[in-house]
């Protein structure tokens, strides 16, 4: 007994083994920023590190699954964030896409992929198991390549988000068809498939009527208790409950998580649970990809690698065949097209799922089941090389000129360039007092939104001499650069002041570095875009403080005096020259961080 007492406070004693998370965070410290800096994106960095750190690397873990299985709460909660963006009207008014392109794709592509094994020598079962386990996209990778290409909310990540939701749905009915597949599998009673059918629907019912009746109640209580570290463990709660009741239905966690996510996503509590599970969400997932990094077994690809590299080769170009006939029918356009056949090339996370399904099945044997594990994750690992192959050799789309005019032989007393927010203001009162305005921009999506507002935009790059003639700056009275590019406006101020000295350009300056370098190049005019809204903010907050008018004039006043010195200052004794001028609130001046010092 004392024995064990001293045991256990020795244990105690030593405490945790950090070692294991040190080294994983050290990887992705390490791998992640470099690869980023190498233009290789992310999740290769992640899966890069994993291989490294894994069993068949330096071996300093020899357990990947244990990793995985915890790693796949980073893609539960990756689908929790997403449903929080995805209201019921929003997700309703996408069901033509997800039981419609999405049904289509997955039917498309696994009757392309099963033809794979079929060629290879294999059976049926275990063709059709192989090739519907690639045609589960990796909703994990897919959804980091979209956000890390700020293309989750547009249209064509939306349509995106559509399939790998209906891909989450169908692995349903093909576990249930496994079973089906199964030498054995007329042995399973009618009754039993039915009860397991059952208790999925079950599970999906009352999950959905719990968000619907218990979950806003349930933040709400707790949100009068004012304790944040409550709210990150109610939030955590709902999105692992979710999982898990849909685990025990049958059904996949990440859809549990995802329908949490929807249920929620019209609380007023929507943007606080975003908040809290962000930080994990983004360690988690990390996690899943070193995991899956670390799985890759490099002795089962040794051993068969001819047939790896065939089966990936065959299973990742009839699947982008597949996907990029399959959104042309549906009237996508060929980059778009294009593009999603590459970031869906992959097969994902639910064929692991999928092939121990099959495998416990008796479809598929155990050196089978490691040769198709190890032609995904070798597919996952392609991926980003694909998507950076696909941005550097695809060119750059031209833009569509429908609809849209080119600035040729124009004529007004205002040459306004650049027509977006802080351009569309400028113009109102040259055009509320009647003074005739050319406008050019290089954005034909803004020119044609532009006519349904009663403007016409020409096409015009102002950067360029022979553009400036033909949109009339020679006979303008007056020059506008309004463009929402400094390197753009700097070069039109000088090509402009250059070739047309007596008309006068005046410039919208983005800060005070770009101020004073429109200044140097011959500006007669300059605005910086945020300085007066600010000023006006500032003198409503003084009159909200019932400051007397007389006081806030003269306030306001010196503000501009003391603004229109520190600047005359800057232009020949540099940015930190002026700024005894500012009004600060420190004790002691100090020395301004340069970025602040620039708005």
């Amino acid at each position: 007994m004392a024995a064990e007492t001293a045991d256990s406070v020795a244990h105690a004693a030593h405490g945790v083994d950090l070692l294991p998370v040190v080294i994983l965070l050290g990887a992705a410290v390490v791998a992640v920023p470099l690869f980023k800096r190498l233009g290789l994106g992310s999740v290769l960095g992640y899966l890069a590190a994993g291989l490294v750190i894994g069993p068949f690397g330096l071996r300093l873990f020899t357990d990947p699954q244990t990793i995985l299985h915890v790693a796949e709460l980073g893609v539960v909660m990756f689908l929790f964030i997403i449903g929080l963006e995805m209201q019921p009207s929003r997700l309703w008014s996408m069901r033509g896409e997800i039981f419609g392109l999405g049904l289509v794709q997955v039917g498309l592509c696994i009757g392309l992929l099963t033809c794979v094994g079929l060629a290879f020598g294999y059976p049926a079962a275990p063709s059709f198991v192989a090739g519907t386990g690639f045609v589960l996209t990796s909703t994990a990778i897919v959804m980091q390549m979209l956000e890390e290409r700020r293309s989750l909310g547009a249209p064509k990540g939306r349509r995106i988000v559509a399939i790998l939701l209906l891909e989450d749905l169908a692995i349903v009915p093909l576990l249930a068809l496994v079973t089906f597949l199964a030498p054995g599998g007329e042995s399973v009673p009618l009754t039993q498939r039915l009860v397991g059918m059952a208790i999925g629907a079950g599970s999906l019912i009352a999950l959905i009527l719990a968000g619907l009746y218990l979950l806003d109640p349930l933040f709400r209580l707790l949100g009068k208790a004012k304790a944040r570290e409550v709210m990150t463990a109610a939030a955590l709660f709902v999105v692992l409950g979710a999982a898990l009741a849909m685990q025990y239905g049958g059904l996949s966690m990440a859809m549990g998580a995802f329908l949490a996510g929807v249920l929620l996503s019209e609380s007023t509590f929507r943007h606080q649970l975003e908040v809290d599970i962000e930080p994990f969400r983004g360690i988690l997932l990390g996690l899943f990809f070193l995991g899956v990094g670390m799985a890759l077994d490099l002795s089962v690809v040794a051993a068969n690698w001819p047939l790896i590299a065939s089966a990936v080769a065959a299973y990742m170009i009839l699947k982008m065949l597949g996907i990029y006939a399959v959104a042309r029918l549906f009237r996508a356009s060929n980059r778009e097209a294009l593009e999603r056949a590459v970031l869906m090339a992959q097969g994902g996370e639910f064929a692991f799922v999928l092939y121990a399904a099959a495998a416990s099945a008796g479809i598929i044997d155990a050196q089978v089941n490691a040769i198709l594990t190890a032609t995904i994750i070798v597919s996952m690992a392609l991926t980003p090389i694909l998507i950076i192959l696909h941005d550097r050799l695809l060119p750059k789309p031209a833009p569509s000129m429908e609809g849209v005019e080119t600035a040729e032989d124009l004529s007004a007393s205002v040459l306004l360039i650049g027509f977006g927010r802080f351009g569309q203001i400028v113009s109102q009162p040259l055009l509320g007092h009647s003074c005739s305005v050319s406008i050019i921009e290089t954005d034909t999506d803004a020119i044609r939104n532009a006519r349904d507002f009663g403007f016409k935009i020409y096409f015009g790059d102002g950067t360029r001499l022979d553009i400036l003639h033909a949109a009339g700056a020679h006979d303008a009275r007056v020059i506008v650069v309004a463009v929402n590019d400094r390197e753009a406006s700097l070069k039109i101020v000088e090509l402009a002041k250059a070739e047309f000295p007596l008309v006068p350009v005046l410039a919208r300056a983005f800060d005070r570095d770009h101020a004073i370098a429109l200044i140097h190049a011959g500006a007669d005019w300059h605005i910086r875009e945020t300085f007066e809204s600010a000023l006006a903010l500032g003198e409503k907050a003084l009159d909200f403080m019932e400051v007397e008018e007389e006081e806030r004039t003269r306030v306001m006043e010196d503000i501009r005096r003391r603004d229109a010195e520190r600047l005359a200052i800057e232009l020949t004794d540099g940015l930190y020259a002026g700024r005894d001028l500012l009004h600060g609130n420190a004790p002691q001046r100090a020395a301004p961080a340069k970025s602040n010092a620039s708005k």
